[in-house]
């Protein structure tokens, strides 16, 4: 890698970036250029980068490519560009899809996370001038979220990314710029899960998980998990008690994520929301839906109780996006929401998600099942494939 100045950028050459050159093929380390920081971006050298599903949802189906994925990262600012004054060298940030300009009307009403300078970016170019900042040999490489965290270094807009104290591990905090947060954040921001209530969940992945945390903290009474891989009840949950009409009970020392029930369809001889239906006398009061399946929001819906059942969707589909329901459903008083991030904004309110870590209010250190060196970054994406992970932390070189 070349030496940059401190005063001037320059382009530096990453020895190691994990290019992904087309649908669903196998990453291939790369040497790639990063270009300096352009106006109101900084360059970060990234240290622990996890793999969320959407990068593998991404992988598998988009047509944007040569591309590098990741994006539920943590790292070290190396440089920082022109007007930029909240960052300087040596600073540890966590990095983040959906960025907080502060300016733009979503940002000032206080009323939502959606940013309309710095959202959801899909074309796989940078916010301020749509264009790259990663090249092999001259040819431009797309970003993905506008972050890109499977390379050693990167270059990030100001506004997606978040100061952090030098002494928390960045190997572990990494979590929270995306799958952690948008759980804890659709439970407590979105859903505004009240005590004693009854929870379900389709999909116990990590997001869906850190809904269970989120419900637990809020005092859920009941916390159902619904998932067809027999193995979260493993990873999920302990103390298994008894089966009665196909819902696994569990004791008061179910695992700490929250899940006190567990249904896998397949068991079933009735339809999922029929099963909810008459195990909770009438419905949950909130459903969540954290697969990504259009299809399953329908069912979250159908699981939720009349007048006052909320359902709130969070997983990103691969296929078929568009959303079918009768309207019969929502006549009833139910309420379907959708949640990006769950509801943070991103530099106003993930410093207090920090600190309640640091604090031990939150857990995060238990949905990391895999550490793993970034040399093996296609393990990672086979193992989330298989179903067979939460998160797997990827450890870049030092």
């Amino acid at each position: 890698m070349s030496s940059s100045s401190a005063k001037q950028p320059q382009v530096i050459t990453c020895k190691e970036a994990a290019v992904a050159w087309g649908a669903g093929q196998a990453l291939v380390m790369e040497q790639v250029e990063v270009s300096p920081p352009q106006p109101m971006e900084i360059r970060v050298k990234v240290v622990a980068t996890s793999l969320c599903r959407s990068d593998l949802t991404a992988w598998e189906s988009q047509t944007i490519f040569p591309r590098i994925f990741g994006h539920e990262a943590s790292g070290i600012v190396e440089s920082v560009g022109p007007g930029v004054i909240e960052f300087s060298e040596g600073d540890h940030v966590l990095t983040v899809f959906t960025g907080e300009c502060s300016m733009c009307r979503q940002c000032v009403s206080g009323k939502s996370n959606i940013c309309q300078v710095l959202g959801l970016e899909r074309r796989g170019l940078m916010h301020s001038d749509q264009k790259t900042r990663f090249f092999i040999k001259g040819k431009p490489v797309y970003h993905y979220c506008a972050v890109s965290s499977f390379s050693e270094y990167i270059v990030v807009h100001s506004g997606c990314a978040v100061k952090v104290n030098n002494d928390v591990p960045l190997e572990k905090i990494c979590l929270l710029s995306c799958g952690l947060a948008a759980g804890l954040g659709a439970a407590w921001n979105v859903a505004d899960i009240s005590k004693g209530s009854t929870v379900v969940i389709f999909g116990l992945g990590t997001v869906g998980l850190s809904v269970a945390q989120g419900a637990k903290l809020r005092g859920a009474s009941r916390v159902i998990g619904v998932d067809t891989n027999p193995e979260k009840v493993e990873k999920g949950l302990s103390n298994l008690k008894f089966l009665v009409n196909n819902v696994f009970y569990f004791g008061s020392t179910a695992k700490a994520f929250g899940i006190t029930e567990f249904i896998n369809p397949n068991d079933c001889n009735e339809p999922i929301q029929q099963v909810i239906k008459r195990v909770t006398d009438g419905g949950a009061d909130y459903s969540f839906e954290c697969i990504g399946d259009t299809g399953m929001i329908t069912t979250a819906l159908q699981s939720c109780c009349d007048g006052w059942g909320v359902t709130v969707t969070l997983g990103v589909p691969k296929v078929k996006p568009e959303v079918t329901a009768h309207y019969g459903i929502l006549l009833m008083g139910r309420t379907l929401k959708g949640s990006l991030f769950g509801g943070w904004r991103p530099k106003s309110d993930l410093p207090s998600l920090v600190d309640m870590y640091i604090e031990k209010k939150i857990q995060i250190d238990e949905y990391i099942t895999h550490n793993l060196t970034f040399e093996d970054i296609n393990k990672a994406f086979d193992l989330m494939r298989e179903g067979k992970c939460l998160r797997c932390v990827i450890h870049m070189p030092k």
